[in-house]
């Protein structure tokens, strides 16, 4: 069972509920783009005479609602281009535009004209861009940015994990930043076979940027894949909602300043699977929950005409007990409990400082604490203490407490012909503090970092980023430094080369270091090459890579850095708004070979994480008429192998006693959503809507593996537990509505 589901689908009618019909307003939207029809983000488009304004996404599109009459001066700037004046005259609803800005005096020296935004040896340029409207609407997604994210090339489809499994590496070599600041426990926290969702609400990014390799020096302790995300800024006009769904209920509000300058927020949300998993059977036996409860609060002030101050504190709670049948004994069960509490802070601010330099800066705080209870137990639930083997380990109890703590400040250099240095540093603590068993466990360490990369024009078609990292941890008394290069290569066309080197390093982790601090920095040797075109709403992109990894964990015989493995592969992904009016769709195939001798494993096997050929397919479709929208996703992989490994006491080593590959892995998602108008006949109407879905909708068996008793001649199934998830709710929301912005992000 998708055990959190629900979790996030109230905050998604946010982007599909607006205010068609609040009488006197007007809204202004539309694309800006250079003259090659690149988009340009963040450009400011404002109205002369009232102030009010807004910034373009990284899609370059906007809407600028306004109570604004007659005509009116629209003002576009962005930097590196002259500024566009238009007059429009409000006496539509709506206007929409596809406005067109010029280089300034110093960029037009260029022959072919270089786009920052989509030109650029950056992580824009190799990655692949959502916004959060992408994330919400891929069905089966829950609105979870990382399980949205498995429908994009380099993903592995895992059913039984969280995270993101990326081009041969595990969940914790992806890590995730807000605003430059590392998010340090993205997910509740591990349940054994089940996935475990986000704790950030993603309704709060302008920008999802996924780069599966080779990013950016700015970035570090990622040795496979850096999920950034850009939080928003201030917005539109003040809101409230309310939902109810099968196992969730919530509600928020968002509040604008008069003077439009500052605003806050506030959201409560909880989630409770027992009534359902009461209709609905399921293969696990719940004596506690699915249960949790979040809140979260941000405020934004805007300073002076560039500076943005942006504060977000988020903190929740969970609970999931579970029996399940002990594997080495018909007789017994075990027991598993996890409970956990999670607060996470972070305040950034951004400004220019003057025409040529720009600082972003950032602080983040986090607090965990997890507390972890396996027990085994007779058909009474009492608790058995067994002196022997398998049996005297099964009874433990783990308290882990953690803080953590960031500070970052970056500088840019900003040039002419869009050139520019950055430069910066950061510093990480870490402290884990608690008990495992009659344990005490005890762990802190202070990362420091300072990196820096030029933006450099090489011709007038050819780009290049150039970067080092420097990195030290008190911790593992080690030094490492990571070069990072990209080059860039257009053609006449509109298509554009990329390639891309880096050294990526990691710090093992803390159940690692538990044990022995007696180890140093695992790495990653990235190599990528891509083709990409996006012309007429149509995106292709075909990748190829290579990964070197080196110093992996070992656990067997003792703990140590003497793994090592690799991953090669090419990728494919297309996606169309044009062909088909009012549908968006997207493809995408990964082709994967990796082997590493990491953990248990006796040499360099693939591993259980990892299958050579994976293809997705996300549809979005809107039907205008109806006020609907249907969102179909497939997912096809090929089987993934297990393992039975034992380590021999006898010969030192270990041995594979039983292995295999399992089915193909195939599912089918859908979602309907459908909007309405209650109450018309208030001043303020509220707008509403109701989603239905379904996970796996055609009950497909999904097998991720087995789980094998100590001697190996038991091995059970790991499956969903259930063949299938079905959901449905009901919405309302007074004030923002984004029906339009769908729309347009469909249409346009």
């Amino acid at each position: 069972m998708k055990i959190h589901i629900i979790k996030y689908i109230t905050v998604a009618f946010l982007f599909l509920l607006a205010p068609r019909f609040v009488f006197s307003q007007h809204r202004i939207s539309g694309t800006v783009k250079n003259n090659n029809g690149e988009a340009i983000p963040f450009a400011s488009i404002s109205l002369k005479a009232t102030g009010e304004g807004t910034k373009t996404d990284t899609a370059g599109t906007f809407n600028l609602p306004t109570n604004a009459k007659g005509k009116q001066l629209l003002i576009v700037t962005s930097v590196g281009y002259k500024t566009f004046k238009q007059e429009v005259a409000l006496a539509d609803s709506s206007i929409y535009l596809d406005i067109v800005l010029q280089q300034s005096d110093a960029q037009s020296l260029h022959e072919v004209i270089i786009s920052a935004g989509s030109f650029e040896a950056s992580d824009k340029a190799k990655g692949a861009s959502l916004t959060a409207i992408d994330a919400f609407t891929v069905a089966g997604s829950n609105a979870d940015v990382a399980l949205a994210l498995r429908s994009l090339p380099g993903s592995q489809q895992i059913g039984e994990a969280d995270g993101l499994f990326v081009r041969g590496g595990t969940s914790d070599e992806t890590k995730q930043f807000i605003d430059g600041t590392l998010v340090k426990n993205p997910n509740y926290p591990a349940v054994p076979g089940l996935q475990q969702y986000a704790r950030v609400n993603p309704i709060l990014f302008n920008g999802i940027l996924f780069s599966t390799g080779g990013y950016s020096a700015l970035y570090g302790q990622a040795m496979s894949s850096a999920l950034i995300l850009e939080s928003a800024d201030l917005p539109e006009k003040s809101s409230a909602y309310f939902s109810v769904f099968t196992a969730n209920m919530g509600a928020g509000i968002q509040e604008l300043a008069k003077n439009k300058k500052s605003s806050y927020g506030v959201t409560l949300r909880y989630s409770n699977q027992i009534w359902y998993n009461s209709i609905i059977p399921q293969r696990i036996n719940y004596f506690s929950g699915p249960e949790y409860l979040e809140g979260d609060a941000n405020f934004r002030i805007k300073t002076g005409k560039t500076g943005m101050l942006k504060f977000y504190t988020n903190w929740n709670t969970s609970n999931v007990g579970m029996h399940n049948p002990d594997i080495d004994s018909v007789a017994l069960r075990s027991a598993y409990q996890v409970k956990g509490m999670n607060s996470y802070n972070n305040l950034s601010y951004r400004d220019y400082l003057n025409d040529d330099w720009k600082l972003d800066a950032g602080l983040a705080y986090s607090y965990s604490r997890v507390n972890t209870i396996q027990t085994l137990t007779g058909a009474d639930g009492q608790i058995i203490n067994l002196p022997n083997s398998p049996f005297n380990g099964k009874n433990n109890h783990r308290i882990i407490n953690n803080d953590f703590a960031q500070a970052r400040v970056v500088f840019t250099r900003m040039y002419p012909h869009n050139q520019a240095i950055r430069f910066g540093a950061e510093h990480f603590y870490s402290h884990d503090h608690g008990m495992s068993n009659d344990n005490t466990v005890a762990l802190t360490d202070n990362l420091t970092a300072a990196f820096a990369e030029g933006d450099i024009y090489l011709a007038n078609n050819l780009a290049a980023k150039i970067g080092v990292r420097a990195e030290h941890s008190s911790l593992l008394s080690k030094w490492i430094i990571a070069p990072r290069a990209s080059l860039a290569y257009r053609l006449n066309d509109g298509g554009q080369f990329n390639f891309a080197y880096g050294i990526f390093y990691q710090e093992p982790q803390n159940d690692f270091l538990y044990q022995t601090t007696d180890l140093h920095f695992s790495s990653a040797t990235h190599y990528v090459l891509n083709y990409t075109k996006k012309a007429h709403n149509r995106f292709f992109r075909i990748e190829a890579y290579y990964k070197q990894y080196k110093d992996l964990i070992k656990t067997e015989p003792i703990i140590s850095n003497d793994g090592k493995g690799y991953a090669r592969g090419i990728e494919l992904f297309f996606r169309d708004k044009k062909t088909f009016k009012n549908l968006d769709y997207w493809i995408s195939y990964t082709y994967l070979n990796t082997k590493r001798d990491f953990l248990d494993y006796p040499d360099e096997i693939q591993p259980t994480f990892a299958t050579p050929h994976t293809a997705t397919i996300a549809i979005k479709k809107n039907f205008q008429d109806i006020n609907t929208y249907v969102n179909i996703s497939y997912a096809f992989a090929t089987g993934r192998p297990y393992y039975n490994i034992r380590y021999d006491n006898i010969t030192s080593i270990s041995r594979i006693y039983d292995q295999g590959t399992t089915k193909n892995y195939s599912v089918l998602n859908l979602q309907v959503a459908h909007l309405m108008s209650l109450f018309k006949s208030w001043k303020q109407k509220p707008f509403s809507g109701f989603s239905v879905g379904v996970n796996n909708l055609l009950g497909t068996n999904q097998l991720f593996g087995y789980n094998y008793s100590a001697n190996g001649d038991i091995k059970m199934p790991l499956t969903l537990p259930a063949r299938r998830y079905y959901y449905a709710g009901f919405f309302m929301s007074f004030g923002i509505n984004r029906t339009s912005d769908i729309l347009d992000n469909n249409n346009n």
